[in-house]
């Protein structure tokens, strides 16, 4: 058994060191590709441009007489904010809140056969998707 051991055992110390050097193959060298300080290579697009911070409208007057943003030139200001009386009616009446379900909406408007198609179309695609093939 002595004989055995004394064969196996360098063997098996051998087997040790190579495996702790292919272990350390992802250890970082310096200047390398694991951390060093290489050069940060461009995307598709080319540099990448920092985002325009654009200050938010503090003054209570400016933002009750003038529509903040509406101006997208270097020159000229925002549009002036004008009395009620002078906008259309329809105006007024345009509905900004959330999306109207189908039960809300009036059968006899084209809105109304729109929204239905859209409905139909996602619950179509939705029971194609569970079929299999």
């Amino acid at each position: 058994m002595n004989s055995w051991f004394s064969t196996v055992l360098p063997l098996f110390r051998r087997s040790l060191v190579i495996q702790s050097a292919v272990r350390n193959y992802a250890t970082a060298k310096p200047g390398g590709a694991l951390g060093g300080s290489k050069k940060k290579k461009l995307g598709k697009l080319g540099p990448v441009v920092e985002k325009k911070v654009i200050p938010v409208e503090t003054d209570v007057n400016r933002l009750v007489n003038y529509v903040c943003g509406s101006n997208i030139l270097k020159q000229g200001e925002d549009v002036k904010l004008k009395p009620n009386s002078e906008y259309p009616e329809w105006l007024w009446s345009i509905h900004v809140g959330a999306p109207l379900t189908l039960e809300q909406l009036d059968p006899d408007t084209k809105a109304y056969w729109r929204k239905l198609r859209r409905l139909a179309l996602q619950r179509n695609n939705k029971l194609a998707k569970l079929k299999k093939f």
